[in-house]
């Protein structure tokens, strides 16, 4: 695993779903899935191809909210990742505060927003979920989300704790041409690539409806969203993942 040492400095932000121009009206997300699984990737770095193929296949399952955010910092080595953001970086600063890191690294994997995993398959991922689930650290409130050409409906249940709900837009499915940097002469293909993040409400433990405009989801350039009820510290960094849904 290739390791970045990065004096912390960071703050996180976290995400909500919302929809693309490919989503169609009526389509309804998940509302009870087995974990939320993020990958913090680089198309510079050669160590994350294999993470980026094992998370595809956890991207295909109905069953887990799997997203992923490309980094800026390996940038500088002769590729710019064009799936990168300073925002993704900053998300993943946060992380490394919120478990007492050091420093960032890629890939890594976090667990409905409470602790690492290895990357190294879809086995351990599933062990690790079905872990923190004993350890009642699940992704168990209920979340929904519907879509019509008119409005975005959030339904979230109860429960206890305090926590964000913020959208996190992605691009579905994304394949590269790497041209320099680690992966020269590499074509390699993404999924649920997050590009931008955005906060949309706040829950306080009791069931909540939020009704949002169309316009809300229909920024050029995404076709996906993933719906995060997040904590956040004192200091905005990222925590755990209440609920979540996708569409």
């Amino acid at each position: 695993m290739r390791r970045l040492a990065y004096v912390l400095l960071a703050m996180g932000a976290s995400g909500l779903a919302v929809f693309g121009l490919q989503c169609r009206a009526g389509e309804t997300a998940t509302s009870k899935p087995v974990g939320v699984v993020e990958l913090f990737t680089s198309q510079g770095c050669s160590s994350c191809p294999k993470a980026d193929a094992a998370f595809a296949r956890l991207a295909d399952r109905r069953d887990i909210i799997a997203i992923s955010y490309h980094v800026d910092y390996w940038n500088y080595l002769g590729w710019q990742d064009t799936l990168s953001a300073r925002e993704n970086t900053e998300r993943q600063y946060g992380y490394s505060k919120s478990f007492g890191a050091s420093n960032v690294f890629t890939p890594q994997i976090v667990l409905n927003g409470v602790r690492t995993a290895k990357t190294s398959g879809l086995a351990n991922v599933m062990s690790d979920l079905d872990a923190l689930a004993r350890g009642g650290q699940a992704v168990s409130v209920p979340v929904s989300a519907r879509l019509t050409p008119e409005a975005m409906t959030i339904a979230i249940g109860s429960g206890s704790g305090k926590a964000n709900v913020v959208v996190a837009y992605f691009k579905r499915s994304t394949t590269v041409a790497i041209e320099s940097g680690e992966n020269t002469g590499k074509t390699l293909h993404y999924r649920n690539a997050v590009t931008k993040l955005e906060t949309v409400g706040v829950w306080d433990g009791k069931p909540m409806t939020l009704k949002l405009p169309a316009s809300v989801g229909s920024k050029p350039g995404y076709d996906g969203c993933a719906i995060l009820l997040q904590a956040h510290d004192a200091d905005g960094n990222p925590g755990r993942i209440f609920g979540a849904a996708a569409l």
